[in-house]
């Protein structure tokens, strides 16, 4: 009985700390088109000096965190987001 509560309880945790990062792929085709397309290009090619290039992967292979964090609060050339852009749109 105490295993199947603990198995309950373990399973009911790990689907609540995921599902706050589940990302929606075109939710974040769009806020990637109004908010950063601008600088880092329609398909990741940079426009804008000292942008990111996502298509040489620039600034990409981070864990979901950091990028989190860069992203709330700006790098470089890049705008902070905190307060514009909640944390489930930075993840999608």
């Amino acid at each position: 009985m105490k295993i199947k509560i603990l198995a309950i309880l373990i399973l009911t945790c790990a689907a609540l700390m995921t599902s706050g990062y589940a990302s929606d792929i075109n939710n974040g085709r769009k806020i990637y088109q109004q908010n950063c397309s601008i600088c880092h290009g329609a398909n990741g090619n940079s426009t804008v000096a000292n942008a990111a290039n996502f298509k040489r992967g620039e600034g990409l292979f981070q864990s979901d965190e950091s990028l989190l964090r860069r992203i709330q609060n700006g790098q470089r050339a890049c705008p902070a987001y905190r307060g514009i852009l909640t944390e489930q749109k930075i993840f999608d």
